[in-house]
Parts: C-alpha cells; sequence; structure tokens
C-alpha cells in the first residue's frame, strides 16, 4: 500500500506539470499545423525542469512494522518532510520559470506553482503531527500523513490548468525536460 501511495505521489506531480503523453483529446486550436512554437516548447522545457524536481529528491517510503511503532513514526515523519521538501522545491522552481510566451501560460504555470505550495505546506503539517504523536500510540500521527496524502486527489485533474492553453500543451509532448520526466518511471495509465 504505501509503494502505490509513492506512485499516486510521483504521477501527480509529474502530470500537474503537464508533461504527460495524455494531451487533450483534440481540443487543441493551436495555429501551427498542430505544432508547438519553439518558445513554447523551450518554455514548457523550463516548466518541466521546475517541476521534475520533485521526483528527484530522494523518498523513501516507510516499511510498516507492527512491532516497532516508534521507528515507524520516525520514518513516516522523514517521510512526510521528503515529500514536503520535493513538493516546496517545485514550487519555487516554477514561480522562477520566467513569462511565458503563450497567452495565459503564466497564469496556468503560477496556479500550479500554487498547489504545489499548498501540498508542501500539508506535507509539512503533517510531519509536525506525526512527530508530535505518542510513539506508543501513533495513529494521531499516521491518520495526519493519510490525510495528507489524500490531499493528492486535488491533483486528479492536472491539466486542467493547461487546457486553457493548448500551445503549452502541445509543447510538453516535444520539450526535452518533459520527456525526460516521462523517463524517470511515471506515466499515468487511463
Amino acid at each position: 500500500m504505501r509503494r502505490s501511495l509513492v506512485a499516486t505521489a510521483a504521477v501527480a506531480a509529474l502530470a500537474l506539470a503537464g508533461c504527460t503523453n495524455g494531451g487533450n483529446s483534440g481540443t487543441s486550436s493551436t495555429p501551427t499545423n498542430g505544432e508547438a512554437s519553439a518558445q513554447a516548447v523551450a518554455y514548457m522545457d523550463k516548466v518541466c525542469g521546475a517541476a521534475s524536481e520533485f521526483a528527484k529528491i530522494e523518498k523513501t517510503a516507510p516499511k510498516f512494522d507492527a512491532g516497532d511503532s516508534a521507528k515507524l513514526k520516525a520514518d513516516m515523519a522523514a517521510y512526510m518532510g521528503q515529500l514536503a521538501d520535493a513538493f516546496t522545491k517545485s514550487a519555487e522552481g516554477l514561480k522562477n520559470v520566467g513569462p511565458s510566451p503563450v497567452a495565459g501560460g503564466e497564469e496556468a504555470v503560477n496556479k500550479m506553482a500554487e498547489t504545489f505550495t499548498s501540498l508542501g505546506v500539508v506535507f509539512t503539517d503533517a510531519k509536525a503531527k506525526v512527530e508530535q504523536a505518542d510513539a506508543n500510540n501513533a495513529t494521531g500521527g499516521l491518520q495526519a500523513a493519510g490525510e495528507a496524502i489524500a490531499k493528492l486527489s486535488e491533483l486528479a485533474d492536472p491539466l486542467r490548468d493547461l487546457k486553457d492553453v493548448p500551445e503549452l500543451q502541445k509543447a510538453t509532448q516535444t520539450a526535452p525536460q518533459c520527456q525526460a520526466m516521462q523517463r524517470l518511471n511515471v506515466t499515468p495509465t487511463s
């Protein structure tokens, strides 16, 4: 179960960046024969590079050991901290990609950064709750961790911010950093 939570977090983060093969189901109105401009590709390369910081940060899901609740508590706190750091680092990177060459792109990326920032705060708070939980009865801390992981459901439609910017959606298919993210073994299935 813990591995599926890690996979869910990674899939959500990568999909949030708009760097998936999913596309927009034919709703693109890109004026250049369906190809994104070189500027849009370069911009999305920066976006995916920033978002991929999430995937690069070491994250070790705790192994459930009912016989050692203190170790589970410590491992879960470390894991929450790793996720918080990963989301925060990606948010900071997204905030610094610069202006979009495509109308609406900067707003979409700012929304992505806000989502990453929000999730970073959620995991930071969960880490604090796990650390404060009684090691002999870590249920409260584990519940906080579970609630934080459940917040990833906010990413159920991660491309929503790019749907209004079809050229940037298209650019994710050729931007090298977006392709590299896909090779990080995180490709959602529908």
